[in-house]
């Protein structure tokens, strides 16, 4: 039953509350704590859970290994940035991630050699910074060197969402299963 309740979920949830995640990116918490109350809805109804049971975050975390929103964003944030320098996304997107050896009088920096994108400088907080050219190399650049380094987009994926996982605190007490 818990397979076929999480197809289910999956099924009616991915296309519609977790597309153009990249979008949120810098957003204002109270959007992004919409999404994720969709999130949790959608794992108590998988798991049977109640709304104050204990444990939601292990739930969503360890079993159905689900990024919390602000982590997910960061994920295809990265991910949108990786096939832009492997040329697996739109010209129009690669063109915004300057590596900072292209950068006319920043190629003798220690970042130039450590696989860092340029990003722009930005005076309007509230929509400077949540511009792809902006918010994309700034996650990207967050991510470790080796992770930077990964040629394959799969393996990539892989270490990028355990590298995320490892960001995340959870703090909760065993969720207690529906039977």
């Amino acid at each position: 039953m818990y397979l076929s309740t999480a197809s289910c979920v999956l099924g009616l949830l991915l296309p519609t509350g977790t597309t153009g995640n990249s979008l949120f990116a810098n957003a204002l918490k109270t959007w992004t704590d919409k999404r994720q109350r969709v999130m949790n809805a959608a794992a108590r109804v998988i798991s049977g859970t109640r709304k104050l049971d204990h444990g939601l975050m292990r739930l969503l975390h360890e079993d159905l290994h689900w990024l919390d929103i602000p982590q997910r964003i960061t994920f295809k944030l990265c991910l949108l940035v990786s096939k832009c320098l492997h040329g697996l996304a739109p010209r129009y997107l690669a063109e915004l991630c300057v590596p900072v050896a292209d950068v006319m009088g920043c190629r003798n920096l220690r970042s130039a050699t450590r696989g860092l994108l340029n990003f722009p400088r930005y005076n309007m907080i509230s929509h400077g910074q949540r511009a792809f050219s902006y918010a994309g190399p700034h996650a990207w650049n967050s991510v470790p060197e080796r992770l930077r380094q990964t040629t394959s987009i799969e393996l990539f994926k892989r270490s990028l969402k355990t590298f995320v996982f490892g960001q995340s605190d959870i703090r909760d007490i065993p969720v207690k299963w529906a039977i």
